[in-house]
C-alpha cells in the first residue's frame, strides 16, 4: 500500500484532551512502527469488511485459530517489528459485538502493548462498520481503557 503523503491523509480535528488522533486516509498507510488493531469473531472467518484486507495483507489465519482466543480477548500476529491485534469481540461472524466485549478486548490489547513496548496503535473505527456499534460510545471506551498509558492511538477513516 502507499505510504502516507500530504494528499493521502488528512488530520481531522481532535477533541480537547483526547488521546485519540483522527486521520482521514488509508489505515495501511500508517507508519510501519505502529501496531494495528481491528475486530474479528472467535471463528476467525474474516470474510467481509476491513477484516478481508487484514487477512490478505498479514495472512496467519491458522496461527490466529491456534491461539484459541475467546470473546473479550485478543489474538496477536507479529509481522516484522509490528504487532497486529485481532480483537475477538463476538463468538461467530454472524453475531454482533457488545460494548462490554469491546472493552474487554481493548483491555487485552492495552496489556499486550504495555508488556511489549508498543507506543503507537492505529485502527479503523473498530466495531462501527459492519458491527454497527456507535462510534461515540466506542471512542469513549478507548479513551477510558488507555487513559493511564502513553500509547498514542490513531483512528483512520476513509
Amino acid at each position: 500500500m502507499a505510504t502516507p503523503t500530504e494528499e493521502s491523509t488528512e488530520t481531522l480535528p481532535q477533541s480537547e484532551g483526547s488521546r485519540i488522533h483522527h486521520v482521514k486516509g488509508d489505515l495501511f498507510a500508517c507508519p510501519e512502527t505502529d501496531a494495528l488493531a481491528h475486530c474479528i469473531s472467535e471463528d476467525c472467518r474474516m470474510g467481509a469488511g476491513i477484516a478481508v484486507l487484514f487477512k490478505k495483507k498479514f495472512g496467519g489465519v491458522q496461527e490466529l485459530i491456534s491461539q484459541q482466543k475467546k470473546t473479550g480477548e485478543v489474538a496477536v500476529l507479529q509481522r516484522g517489528k509490528r504487532y497486529v491485534y485481532y480483537m475477538i469481540t463476538k463468538k461467530v461472524v454472524s453475531h454482533k459485538p457488545t460494548y462490554d466485549s469491546m472493552r474487554k478486548s481493548l483491555k487485552a490489547v492495552k496489556e499486550h502493548c504495555l508488556e511489549n513496548g508498543v507506543k503507537s496503535l492505529s485502527m479503523p473505527r473498530i466495531g462501527c462498520g459492519l458491527d454497527r456499534l456507535e462510534w461515540d460510545k466506542v471512542s469513549d471506551i478507548i479513551e477510558d481503557v488507555f487513559k493511564d498509558t502513553d500509547i498514542n492511538i490513531t483512528v483512520y477513516t476513509l
